[in-house]
Parts: C-alpha cells; structure tokens; sequence
C-alpha cells in the first residue's frame, strides 16, 4: 500500500506569484526558455526539431489560460492532433506543464507528442510555439451537457476507473495535478479517457523533506466548483489529497450530469458544501478550528446543515429523479469526499475500491458509447474559475 507523504517548497511571503514571474521573464525570456527546453528534448531524446509548417491547422475547438487549441493534422503521417498555440508571453509560464507531460507515459494522460515552434527565419525571439497532442473528439464536461441519456452505472464505472489510474500515476510520480475537472478530462471514440491540461500541475520536490510534507498555499490552484474545503478555508499547505477531492466532485457529476457543488463565489461555494455533506467541526476534522478561513469568519456563523448526501444519491429512487447508487459506490463518494484531508480516502485505495468488483462491472473501453466532436465547453471564463481562496486569503 502506498503510503501517504507530501512534502514541502519554501516560498517567499513577500512576493506574489506574478511578481515571481516577473522576475524569471527578466532574467530568462520565454522565447529563449522555450528554445532550450527544445535543444535538450533534441539532446536527450534524439529528436529531431519539428516546425509547425509540416502540420496542418483544421479548425479551432478551444481555449485555455495560456493558449488556443486547434484541430490539426499531420501533413507526413495524415494523423489527426491537438495543437495548442500559447500565448504571447506565457511561453516560460508554460515550461512546468511541457516538462510535466514530456515525462508522463500513461494510457490515462493526454499524450504530448512534439513541442514545435514556426520556422520564422530563424529569429527564436518571434517565434510562436505550440504543443503537439493526441486528439480526443470530446471533452467530458460537454457530453454531461448534451448527451440525451446519462452515463449508466458501468460506463461512470469505466470512466472513473481509468480517471483514479491516471491520478495514481501522477501522484506516485509526485505529481499534482491541481486542476482536475471535467472539462479538463477527454474521451476519444475509443472509450479512453484522458487527463489534460497541466497548466497549474506541480511536482513535489524530491529532494525535500519528506517529515514535512506539504506545499505551501501561494497561488490559485483549483477551479472554484472543485476545490477542496481545506483550500476554500485558507489552508497554507495542501497535497495530493485536493486533487482526491476534485476526483469526488467529478464522480457525483458523471451520475447526475450536474456538478454537486457550483458555488458562484467562494463563500457560497463553501455553503453549497455544508449544505450537502453537513457542518464541519473540530472532532471530524482535528485542526479545523486553526484555519485562517474559520478564524476570519465562523464557521458557525453558516446556517446548520446535516449530511444529505445521501439524499442527492440514493440506494433506491422510485421516481428516476435521482441516480441510484449502491452502498460500496456511496462509500467511495462519501471518502473521497472527506472534510479531514488526512482521513480522505487515496487514488490508490480509491482504484482498488469494492464498487469497482460489484456488478455491474466497468464496462470495457471497447463498447464504451461513442459520440460527434463537441468542444463548444472546452474553456470558461477562468475570471470566475479561479480564485484566492475563502474570504480573499
């Protein structure tokens, strides 16, 4: 069994995330950062440098925080791909999501094939560059809004299964993710399910100190319907756990085709939670009391709530209203789900879970349903998707 370890970065209070930034673009442009990175794939992979004239643009399908994304094709192979053209000035910003991907080797990750860059005379300063991937026809978050009939239980069940074997393989590399949500999850008419966007993923250090185990809160992280409470309430460090929370919030959303929390600001998000799953307090969650959130405003303060979880996901359902889970599927959810970070249930243990041997079993990825390409809800505005965290902290 893995065991549970995080580890800790030192930051300095002083500066903000973007004045950090700033000081790195001064002393490393993103041109010539980009530029480097590729020359070391050339030198240690054996590449040999790909220009984006030898690829074919089709059409637009989204938009992310730091770039377009493009439907393409290769012009010597005929294969069809995802390209992703960054944004001006976010090549450096970009660097931590290209290493991150270059490294992974997963069926569950999107699989980044080239970094390529225009052929613009050889002048690396007005260069664009762009991330070369597989292409999967859909992204989740817009079947949930569209298909006719939800997900049946052996298809969540197949979906979630390859969604917890991704997660696993990222933490057990010390990856975390850090922006896991639907729309950030792929399906190819294969039935395979792919992870994406890294923009805001993180490696933990390896040489830091395993005892202390976490990393310290300095930026956003986490879009606002899927972020833990822990971060919602000001946690100054986080690990692995609050991508097993996201991981929760998407298997309630594959059931039910609605997000279980969608909160419009950071308090009403937190109520949303409380409302559902009951008000914390100090014996469920040990610390709680000693989070800058809870300390700013009450935590009492907040109308008292039970746990009707169960309500919103029963073990029977005679009117169809809501979907019916089993008691090993409630267990998950409810564990996943955990206010206490420590006691939140891992990708691991969350793999090799009881409701994935109960029948129906997972469905097999080859009889998976298959659906036209919809990208209308790759990207949202990322104004309302990202935030500081409760009460501005």
């Amino acid at each position: 069994m893995m065991q549970r370890r995080r580890q800790r970065i030192t930051a300095d209070d002083n500066q903000s995330p973007k004045r950090r930034r700033q000081i790195d673009l001064n002393h490393n442009p993103p041109s010539t950062s980009a530029v480097k990175f590729l020359e070391k794939e050339e030198q240690t992979k054996k590449k040999t440098r790909r220009f984006l004239e030898e690829f074919e643009i089709l059409s637009k399908i989204g938009e992310g925080a730091y770039g377009l994304v493009y439907k393409g094709k290769d012009k010597h192979t005929g294969e069809i791909l995802a390209i992703k053209k960054l944004k001006e000035q976010s090549h450096l910003d970009s660097l931590p999501e290209i290493e991150i991907l270059a490294s992974m080797n997963h069926p569950s990750i999107v699989n980044l094939k080239h970094v390529v860059m225009e052929n613009n005379n050889n002048n690396n300063k007005n260069r664009g560059f762009f991330l070369v991937m597989e292409y999967a026809e859909n992204d989740v978050r817009s079947l949930l809004e569209t298909m006719k009939q939800p997900f049946i239980q052996c298809e969540v069940k197949c979906l979630m299964q390859q969604l917890l074997q991704g997660v696993e393989y990222l933490h057990s590399n010390k990856v975390i993710h850090r922006d896991l949500k639907t729309s950030n999850l792929l399906l190819n008419n294969r039935g395979e399910l792919k992870i994406c966007d890294f923009g805001l993923a993180y490696r933990l250090n390896n040489d830091d100190d395993d005892d202390n185990d976490s990393i310290l809160h300095r930026e956003e992280v986490v879009t606002l319907w899927y972020r833990a409470p822990e971060l919602l309430l000001g946690a100054r460090s986080y690990s692995t756990e609050i991508d097993m929370w996201s991981v929760g919030c998407i298997m309630a959303e594959l059931m039910s085709r609605q997000p279980l929390f969608d909160g419009k600001t950071e308090v009403d998000q937190i109520g949303k939670i409380f409302k559902t799953l009951g008000n914390p307090n100090e014996k469920m969650w040990p610390g709680l009391s000693e989070l800058p959130g809870v300390k700013g405003v009450k935590v009492s303060n907040f109308v008292k709530h039970g746990n009707t979880l169960r309500e919103r996901f029963p073990a029977v359902s005679f009117t169809g209203a809501a979907p019916v889970v089993s008691g090993a599927g409630f267990d998950l959810l409810s564990r996943l789900l955990t206010y206490d970070p420590k006691k939140r249930i891992t990708a691991e243990e969350a793999r090799n879970h009881a409701w994935f041997r109960e029948v129906p079993l997972p469905k097999c990825k080859d009889f998976m349903p298959t659906f036209p390409p919809n990208f209308s809800n790759l990207r949202r505005n990322v104004d309302l998707d990202l935030g500081t965290g409760l009460f501005g902290l």
